[in-house]
């Protein structure tokens, strides 16, 4: 793992403290910050955002459950992934602690190289899960910039005497229809369902379109189309 991640350690025995984030911090790519209970803890939330928090349940004043709640409940945190790690093994006792929002459950005693493999896991999917969200955004920024340019060119014509005259570009039927789809504002993947076809196949097809209008984006093939009549 290239990129530097911050863990939040929670457990009131220092011994585990100290063994965990020696551990942790050795391979150079995990800085860990520690914590005694939920309350020194929350001094150390208000200051850093761990990408992950590591916290013992059984704790004096606040307990694990509690203090997860807690973090579920504030937006600044609700997203941060838990994993209790606790001399409690029975299976009631993971049950509550799934029930409670954690992310993973780690009896003590424990080996140190799973809880290193399971704090990198929840970082990978992490990262993944937010690639997905950043990508999901830009796509629908593009679809509603699309969606906005139709509704701008319709009033455009609406106002004009004249309008030219539609340009002769061969289009075959299939790119034709990833045309008119793209020009309703879908993404590949939501063209690949509706044509039943891979994503692959439309990368190559929208390549095509822009290679046919002398176009280099979404947004100028659509507004090429809907100018020259090649789409509605």
């Amino acid at each position: 793992m290239s990129d530097s991640a911050t863990i939040l350690l929670v457990d009131d025995e220092p011994s585990i403290r100290e063994s965990v984030q020696a551990y942790l911090e050795y391979s150079g790519d995990l800085t860990v910050k520690v914590a005694s209970n939920a309350t020194d803890a929350w001094q150390v939330l208000e200051k850093t955002i761990p990408d992950v928090i590591i916290s013992d349940i059984m704790m004096p004043e606040v307990d694990g459950y509690e203090f997860l709640e807690k973090l579920r409940n504030d937006s600044r945190f609700e997203g941060i992934p838990v994993i209790f790690l606790t001399a409690r093994g029975m299976t009631s006792d993971r049950i509550k602690g799934y029930h409670s929002g954690c992310d993973a459950y780690l009896p003590k005693p424990f080996d140190p190289e799973e809880l290193e493999a399971i704090v990198k896991n929840l970082l990978e999917r992490r990262k993944t899960n937010e690639k997905t969200a950043t990508d999901s955004v830009k796509l629908e920024e593009i679809a509603q910039e699309i969606r906005e340019l139709k509704q701008q060119l319709g009033q455009q014509q609406n106002t004009l005497i004249t309008t030219p005259p539609p340009i002769k570009i061969d289009l075959t039927p299939r790119e034709q229809s990833v045309l008119d789809l793209v020009a309703e504002g879908l993404m590949n993947k939501e063209i690949a369902a509706r044509l039943e076809t891979s994503v692959r196949n439309v990368e190559k097809y929208v390549s095509r379109l822009f290679s046919k209008t002398g176009t280099n984006s979404r947004t100028e093939l659509v507004r090429f189309a809907l100018k020259h009549g090649l789409t509605e």
